[in-house]
């Protein structure tokens, strides 16, 4: 009885992780549905403006990286899908550390991201972009999602090795 009991406080405690990752998905993916359905390809909303609505194809990466290039992305893609897996599923066992919230937030967010960007590279070839800033590249939701992820985790790690908190649960 007690096995059960904490095989059901374990996926509790993963629950978080998969519950951002599944709203990042679903945010990403109803996001640019809307886009396509409602604004040609090179289309904004409005025409002019510091920020629009654009409809843009990215066949590449960020920053207009490596276009042409959807299936190696689409493997660069899935491996990273893996590996923040492996993390979140496996090594939090290890790695005390990253069963803290902000860690389980910043891993959710970048495998939603990830996830909604490779969705789209398997279906269509291409990512749909649609938040355009004058001064920066077009992204989309999946492509935010993942950088504030980066940059939660890099923030928390950063918070964990300061405070020397970061460690394997072995003692030297």
């Amino acid at each position: 009885m007690q096995r059960i009991s904490s095989l059901k406080v374990a996926w509790q405690q993963k629950a978080t992780f998969f519950v951002i990752a599944l709203l990042v998905v679903s945010v990403d993916q109803l996001s640019k549905l809307w886009i396509e359905l409602n604004l040609a390809v090179g289309e904004s909303l409005p025409e002019t403006g510091f920020f629009r609505l654009t409809h843009i194809r990215n066949t590449g990466a960020s920053f207009g990286l490596f276009q042409d290039q959807s299936l190696v992305l689409a493997i660069v893609s899935i491996i990273g899908i893996g590996v923040l897996l492996y993390l979140i599923l496996f090594m939090y066992r290890r790695f005390h550390t990253l069963s803290t919230a902000s860690v389980k937030i910043a891993l959710g967010l970048m495998l939603g991201g990830a996830v909604g960007n490779l969705i789209d590279r398997l279906s269509s070839g291409y990512v749909t972009d649609f938040i355009n800033f004058n001064f920066w590249p077009a992204f989309n939701v999946a492509d935010s999602a993942v950088v504030v992820g980066a940059v939660i985790l890099s923030y928390s790690l950063f918070r964990l090795v300061k405070n020397d908190e970061l460690s394997d649960g072995k003692d030297t």
